[in-house]
């Protein structure tokens, strides 16, 4: 009985060590190398088990396995035996286990972790942690956009882990967190190095539409366009290269942005300190145009002081043309200085104004009562319009193209292109304008009345009868006398009295050279010789009566 109550004691603690000495199926296990053969290392992970693992499993990417006999490392026990009678083992899965525990303390204490990238996959590199593999988005490689990640593959570096679940296997990390906390912590002492007013050297980066971006080293600064020169800069290419080294000056810095701004052209004199010294009001000086808009075109006057001739500054014949029919990039022109503002840095110009002004040139050469010739440009309802030496026009309204037809119908007689001479009727300067006559080219009524004047007594002959009165004519000239000025006598004032031919004595009461016309009455006629009667055969007090003194007048007339 002593020796069956032995037995099973020694059974149970028989039992007893096999679990002790025995590992755990999934744990981590330590072992010993106790031979290398056919790129196998043969491991004694104890209680008389051993097991095999490839050399590749001690090898981390891109180097030498390291591994020899005698050497203690860990292993995952996947299984005690298989059918062979060794244990399956494996040092990648250890690596990994040991490499999560790591890993995760890491995430957790947002440490950064080292590994090498090994492998290129869709839309990244794959990466090695230690025995942990995870995934580096493309994105995430470098603060800019990689082209070849050759230089980067299989180098030990560290890296930022963004995301990681143990459960799926997934780990996601970045470089480029890791190297914009050093760049910002690089941007922090060379901005803190920097003060406004600084003059620095830097190489050009990057040149964009805008300006370029310059290395100061290891922080960028922006030099805009505008800040490069004082003349007018339309590309940065025009004076930089990529890699150029310049002299800048630091203008502004934002301690919160850590952005900063430079400037070239705060190195150089400022232009615009003699701009009123060398450009007085009104002096002419040759320029060169830059830039032509809509509203006028910019003339450099020297590098660094542009000013701008206003459309309407122009052309003094040339209205509502747009600048680049007139004038064109890079042109040399004389202009005049209108004005200057150097708070503002503006510059007016005048183009025109250096040129006489046309209807000052026309006014000089061409006084009221000249003869011009020229094209007819326009026709309008008012009149025509005619083209004039100097590029500018002149008008002859409706009522100046006739003196017998009526505007409406003589305007008809004209059409564009034709040449027409005109006479010079009035020049206004301030207005720009020019009047003309056509019928005033016909002088033959001046001839006719010349001598003729206000009270004057003339023959006309009739040469038609109407019901308002009769149309006569002197000298060639036209006129048209009222039935009420036909007669002092209300009777007498019929027209019918009258025939086509006959002369009769009438008495000037106006002479219109505008109109070309003679104010003419009979009736006017009477009255003035009765007024002269009465005062050389009579007086208001000789008791003499109206009859009396006409028949002592008509009795000396035919003595």
């Amino acid at each position: 009985m002593a020796q069956n109550v032995s037995m099973e004691d020694f059974e149970a603690l028989l039992n007893e060590s096999f679990e002790i000495d025995t590992p755990a199926e999934g744990s981590v296990v330590k072992g010993k190398v106790i031979a290398i053969e056919a790129g196998q290392a043969i491991i004694d992970v104890g209680y008389k088990m051993e097991g095999r693992v490839d050399l590749k499993e001690f090898s981390n990417p891109g180097e030498a396995p390291s591994v020899a006999v005698g050497d203690e490392v860990e292993v995952f026990l996947d299984r005690v035996e298989n059918a062979r009678g060794e244990a399956v083992i494996s040092r990648d899965k250890a690596r990994r286990e040991e490499a999560w525990d790591r890993l995760e303390k890491a995430y957790a204490s947002e440490e950064r972790v080292e590994g090498a990238i090994f492998g290129r996959v869709k839309g990244g590199f794959t990466v090695d942690l230690g025995g942990a593999v995870a995934f580096l988005p493309g994105s995430q490689v470098d603060v800019r956009p990689v082209r070849d990640a050759g230089p980067l593959m299989g180098l030990k570096q560290p890296f930022q882990i963004l995301k990681m679940d143990r459960r799926r296997g997934n780990i996601v990390v970045s470089r480029r967190a890791i190297l914009e906390e050093s760049r910002a912590e690089q941007r922090a002492e060379v901005i803190g190095n920097l003060t406004e007013g600084q003059t620095v050297d830097g190489v050009v980066k990057n040149i964009t539409e805008y300006g370029a971006f310059v290395d100061l080293g290891g922080v960028d600064g922006l030099l805009h366009v505008t800040d490069m020169a004082w003349r007018r800069v339309n590309h940065p290419s025009e004076i930089l290269s990529i890699g150029e080294t310049i002299k800048v000056q630091v203008i502004k810095i934002n301690k919160e942005t850590h952005r900063i701004s430079l400037g070239m052209k705060q190195l150089q004199d400022d232009p615009w300190d003699s701009v009123e010294a060398k450009y007085p009001l009104e002096s002419v000086h040759t320029g060169r145009v830059t830039n032509i808009t809509d509203y006028g075109a910019f003339v450099e006057l020297e590098a660094g002081v542009e000013g701008l001739v206003h459309v309407s500054e122009m052309s003094w014949t040339k209205k509502n043309v747009h600048p680049g029919k007139i004038v064109s990039t890079s042109q040399e022109v004389e202009v005049m200085v209108l004005e200057i503002d150097p708070s503002k840095r503006r510059v007016s110009l005048g183009l025109k104004q250096t040129m006489r002004n046309p209807w000052e040139l026309f006014a000089e050469t061409h006084p009221e009562g000249t003869v011009v010739e020229g094209e007819v440009k326009n026709i309008t309802e008012f009149g025509l319009f005619v083209g004039l030496p100097g590029d500018i026009d002149g008008m002859v309204h409706l009522s100046d193209l006739s003196w017998e037809e009526r505007g409406e119908d003589a305007i008809q007689n004209y059409h564009k292109n034709d040449m027409v001479k005109a006479v010079v009727t009035e020049v206004d300067v301030e207005k720009e304008r020019i009047s003309l006559s056509i019928k005033a080219l016909d002088d033959s009524f001046s001839g006719a009345v010349e001598g003729v004047k206000r009270g004057s007594i003339v023959t006309v002959t009739v040469t038609a009868i109407e019901d308002g009165g009769i149309e006569v004519e002197y000298e060639g000239a036209k006129s048209f006398i009222r039935r009420s000025d036909l007669s002092r006598d209300r009777a007498e004032q019929r027209p019918e009295r009258f025939q086509i031919g006959d002369h009769i004595d009438v008495r000037v009461t106006n002479v219109d050279q505008k109109t070309r016309r003679l104010g003419l009455s009979i009736k006017a006629r009477e009255i003035a010789e009765e007024k002269e009667a009465v005062e050389q055969y009579g007086s208001s007090d000789s008791g003499a009566s109206l009859g009396d003194i006409l028949g002592a007048a008509l009795k000396t007339g035919d003595e």
